[in-house]
């Protein structure tokens, strides 16, 4: 009998890890495999490529993260199957990183299997549990600059997904969601996906303004990251000429005052795309000038500055 937990002792990793994978295919060590595995995915190298090549065990995950399906739907779900639903979850996003997996996963479409998870509007514990996991995989998607990823996530709902998260996700939700928006924007494609309709740029920038009107102190741990995000975002948007005027009403001033200012002035890059983004806000001509040098303070006259 296999067993998960109880791996044999060797000196070769490879061995082990398909020892353990082994293990998931049989109902009496999927439990203890599939934990072990998990705890142990970013030890293993070749963790990825044997599990897509492994006869059955992509059906063996697939199985478990559907397995959640209906209990999502009433409210049933058990502690242990958030567990090993976000476990298989996990190791959906291993194989989704691998440079060797990573295209055939999104081929195979695996992301759709992810959706129900996405698109909950609970932020009790394991609707949470689940999303954070699931967008964990859509985020290691993203991160990597390979136009064919990028055709795949506009393909499919992740986007309108991504915008639902942001607004009914905890805080660590609410910042992957809100990069993986960003590094969609960051591609051409991704900007064109967002403007070609007047309803998706807008429910882009009003999602965007009501994420910073919801900042709270809970959100200090995620803050420095979540706002790079969202900075990242407005500057993207504010790059089209023709709706920089309409984005200036969605910004709100909350996020040009001094205590956010403050909070990314650690890292050069996030505080020089804030005061681009001040710059691409201003309507006067002198905004050429405060773009290379040091935004001057607040005056009282209305518009954006960054101290």
């Amino acid at each position: 009998m296999v067993s998960g937990a109880a791996a044999p002792a060797t000196s070769n990793p490879s061995a082990r890890v398909r020892y353990l994978i082994r293990g998931l295919a049989s109902e009496e060590t999927r439990e203890q495999s599939l934990d072990v595995l998990c705890k142990n995915r970013l030890a293993y190298d070749n963790l990825a490529v044997l599990l897509w090549h492994s006869f059955g065990i992509m059906g063996v995950l697939l199985k478990i993260i559907t397995s959640a399906y209906r209990p999502l739907l009433s409210d049933g779900l058990t502690e242990n199957a958030v567990t090993q639903v976000c476990n298989a979850i996990a190791l959906f996003q291993c194989v989704a990183s691998h440079p060797d997996t990573r295209i055939p996963f999104i081929r195979a479409t695996m992301p759709v299997y992810l959706y129900p998870f996405l698109n909950t509007m609970s932020n009790e514990r394991s609707y949470e549990c689940l999303r954070i996991t699931s967008l964990g995989v859509i985020g290691s998607l993203a991160k990597v600059e390979d136009p064919e990823v990028i055709e795949y996530l506009l393909s499919t709902q992740i986007f309108p997904s991504c915008l639902r998260c942001m607004e009914v996700g905890k805080t660590l939700s609410r910042t992957v969601s809100t990069f993986i928006i960003y590094r969609i924007l960051l591609s051409e494609k991704g900007l064109k996906y967002c403007f070609v309709l007047a309803e998706r740029y807008l429910s882009v920038s009003q999602c965007l303004g009501k994420l910073v009107e919801n900042l709270g102190e809970d959100d200090a741990e995620h803050l420095p990251h979540l706002l790079k995000n969202i900075i990242g975002c407005y500057l993207r948007l504010s790059e089209n000429e023709r709706t920089r005027p309409q984005l200036l009403s969605y910004v709100p001033w909350k996020l040009l005052d001094h205590k956010y200012a403050n909070i990314v002035r650690s890292d050069p890059e996030v505080l020089a795309d804030l005061r681009q983004l001040v710059c691409n806000l201003r309507t006067s001509k002198s905004c050429t000038t405060h773009c290379t040098d040091e935004p001057p303070a607040s005056s009282d006259s209305p518009g954006p500055s960054i101290p």
